[in-house]
């Protein structure tokens, strides 16, 4: 059923999706010749091994940023030192947390096209923290650990709401290289919305438990990008790294979109 409140964000997403110049559809995309990809929480660079090696083997540069998890100031700065080191156009590329990143660093005149692999979407000064409290929280939220100012999340949340969806030993080897993150990471707020000009892209995991679904399909069409739902867990870049490469090559201008 069709509640008001949902009526209201549907029609502010449609709204918003006319609006944009830089919808991904329609658009000629440029050919990259890089991709910068740049984790979020409860993770480090590692959780692209799987997306890395099919984006190589068409011949572009790929780095993964090791984002510092400290400052939202700190790991936007991390990325744009990576962004700086790339040569042409290049499709910056967030999950989870480092939507954010994307949304504010993706203004940067070598960003062809920007991806968002079940990751925030915040809008310019947006508090994503309220934005995501209009929907049901998600179970992960419940497994988070602090010691004082660092924060991580339980080995139990991890395999059951993080990486629900990935062998039991998998997923233990991605809690072992668990970043904690500083509680000074969640009070930022993106001052850009690179979404609103450049071509974007969102792969929707259907089956999150991290961030929840719902509030992904919305930022999507909120954007008016290029939208994929996997059926998969928050961890979709470990369990389908077919379908987010794939979803990456198109913004890169090598694979042409699919209806």
């Amino acid at each position: 059923m069709m509640t008001r409140r949902n009526l209201n964000r549907a029609l502010v997403a449609a709204a918003t999706a006319a609006l944009l110049p830089g919808a991904a559809l329609g658009q000629d995309l440029p050919r990259a010749r890089n991709v910068v990809l740049v984790h979020g929480l409860f993770a480090d660079g590692s959780c692209w091994l799987e997306v890395i090696p099919r984006l190589q083997a068409v011949g572009l540069n790929v780095t993964s940023v090791q984002n510092p998890l400290t400052t939202f100031e700190e790991a936007v700065a991390s990325a744009q030192r990576v962004l700086a080191r790339q040569e042409g156009p290049t499709v910056l590329v967030g999950h989870s947390f480092s939507g954010m990143i994307v949304t504010e660093v993706g203004i940067d005149p070598k960003v062809s096209a920007l991806v968002y692999v079940a990751a925030r979407a915040p809008d310019a000064n947006e508090d994503y923290t309220a934005l995501a409290k209009t929907y049901p929280t998600p179970p992960a939220s419940a497994g988070i650990l602090f010691d004082g100012d660092e924060g991580r999340l339980s080995e139990a949340a991890f395999l059951k709401d993080f990486a629900g969806d990935l062998p039991a030993d998998k997923a233990r080897v991605l809690f072992a290289v668990q970043q904690p993150f500083r509680k000074a990471l969640l009070t930022g707020r993106t001052t850009q919305a690179a979404w609103r000009s450049k071509p974007s892209f969102y792969a929707v995991s259907t089956e999150d438990s991290t961030i929840n679904p719902e509030l992904e399909r919305f930022m999507a069409k909120r954007m008016n990008a290029r939208t994929v739902e996997l059926k998969a867990s928050h961890m979709s870049l470990i369990s389908q790294p077919q379908a987010v490469a794939d979803l990456i090559l198109e913004a890169a201008g090598h694979l042409q979109g699919r209806p």
